[in-house]
């Protein structure tokens, strides 16, 4: 099932949105990226974290993603996120119960931290798929940046 989710993110990525007029291709070059990673560090490092939206397609978003500090948990109800991580190291932990949620429109829950969940180690070239409804937090070890190109993937 995860290769087949992590498939059609790929494939999502391929074809224009359903329902949408054929556009041409985006390419986002390696260099507009790093310019726009380098714009995030100011919000990492006053907010912790900080985003950049690529292209916004309905079916899915592109997203950029720079952390400087440690997550809360979250849990997207109606969206797959796969990270594929351009820098740094974290904890990534999964499953198990969010303590403190709170729920806004659209289905979105964070919380203070999951309890009860699965560890996994990630870092620059791994590539993650946390599925729609499945609690998640990022852990960083002080000093640590972490950065990823995200997509989610609407259900």
């Amino acid at each position: 099932m995860r290769n087949f989710v992590l498939c059609a993110a790929v494939a999502a990525l391929s074809f224009p949105a359903l329902g949408q007029p054929s556009k041409d291709a985006e390419v986002f070059s390696s260099a507009n990226v790093a310019t726009q990673f380098s714009g995030l560090a100011a919000d990492a490092k006053s907010k912790g974290s900080g985003g950049a939206t690529l292209g916004d397609y309905g079916s899915h978003a592109i997203k950029l993603s720079l952390r400087a500090k440690s997550g809360g948990a979250e849990i997207h109800e109606h969206f797959d996120d796969i990270f594929f991580v351009t820098g740094g190291k974290a904890t990534l932990i999964t499953g198990g119960t969010v303590q403190n949620p709170k729920t806004k429109d659209g289905g979105e829950t964070q919380g203070t931290a999951i309890e009860g969940g699965r560890t996994h180690a990630v870092a620059k070239g791994d590539v993650v798929h946390v599925p729609a409804g499945t609690p998640h937090q990022l852990i960083l070890a002080p000093g640590e940046q972490f950065s990823a190109v995200v997509v989610k993937v609407k259900e």
